[in-house]
């Protein structure tokens, strides 16, 4: 089954407006295709919509935040992190204030809205910020419990979403938790670590390098920050090489994640993402390709990072 972790976002919205009188949602004039629009509808008089004018949804939001409420905002990842960030950097972060940005419309699989709306920065921006924190749901099904995880800790959270269908891969029973990792397949030769998309890219890679006689595990690392630094290590002293996959720049992203927490420890990384590219407009596919993150690219940055190490 596959679904739009934006979808999921406007489900779980919805579901927390009837559970809490202290939601709030805020919108920067995108609440349909966020699917905020279902609480709009619901609730508006807990629901803001500022209009094309970032920075404003984060200073009322901030206001929010300081009266007790909790308040939800949403936008696209590209407009929803660079045009606020002096907001976000001094409202939300310096004042540890208890605010959830939720960013739709991440990566490369925006497709043909091309360059300017394929957001690849913004884990670079956020996981940067003092008292931040940054997640990357695999799947709709982690999504719900990721925005519900958030809601419930104290503090602002990025959480970072899609306009493409995710396949689910993650398990419906087990629990969300801040800073762990989740380990989907079993492998002694490597570890793939993935976020988001890439994740169930990583599965199926894994599954033909099984064929070659390679054993890879696959680690959803869906909470980048904090990250899991005991897991990681854990991967690295068992077969010593990482491979890290993701829908972002090499520079700043999942990878140098990985590697800041593993700094101390004997072992081969290899970042696998966008090479320091801005994105462009076509077909989600056509894209990956184009900038190395199709299974085939992949399975030979693997297989070359096999031979090496």
């Amino acid at each position: 089954m596959e679904k739009a972790t934006r979808d999921a976002f406007g489900e779980v919205l919805l579901a927390l407006g009837e559970e809490d009188e202290k939601i709030v949602s805020l919108s920067a004039d995108l609440q349909d295709s966020t699917k905020a629009i279902h609480f709009q509808k619901k609730y508006p008089e807990r629901f803001v919509n500022v209009g094309i004018a970032e920075q404003d949804l984060i200073g009322i939001a901030a206001g929010y935040a300081l009266e007790g409420f909790i308040p939800i905002v949403s936008s696209f990842a590209a407009f929803m992190t660079t045009r606020p960030f002096d907001m976000i950097r001094m409202l939300a972060s310096y004042n540890n204030l208890n605010i959830k940005i939720v960013a739709t419309h991440s990566g490369l699989t925006v497709g043909e809205d091309g360059g300017s709306a394929q957001m690849l920065e913004d884990i670079a921006l956020m996981r940067a910020l003092p008292n931040m924190k940054v997640y990357c749901p695999v799947d709709a099904i982690e999504t719900e419990k990721i925005i519900r995880a958030a809601v419930r800790e104290d503090g602002p959270v990025y959480i970072r979403l899609a306009r493409a269908k995710y396949p689910e891969v993650s398990d419906p029973d087990e629990p969300f938790i801040s800073g762990r990792g989740t380990i989907l397949r079993r492998g002694k030769d490597l570890t793939i670590v993935a976020i988001g998309y890439m994740v169930s890219r990583a599965l199926e890679i894994a599954k033909i390098l099984e064929k070659e006689g390679i054993e890879a595990k696959v680690v959803n690392m869906s909470s980048i920050k904090p990250i899991d630094k005991h897991m990681l290590k854990k991967c690295a002293a068992k077969n010593g090489r990482i491979v890290t996959l993701e829908e972002h720049q090499k520079i700043g992203g999942l990878g140098s994640a990985v590697c800041e927490a593993l700094s101390e420890v004997p072992v081969s990384v290899k970042i696998i993402g966008v090479d320091d590219r801005f994105g462009q407009s076509g077909k989600p596919e056509e894209l990956f390709k184009e900038y190395g993150l199709d299974n085939e690219s992949i399975l030979n940055e693997i297989r070359g990072f096999m031979k090496d190490v």
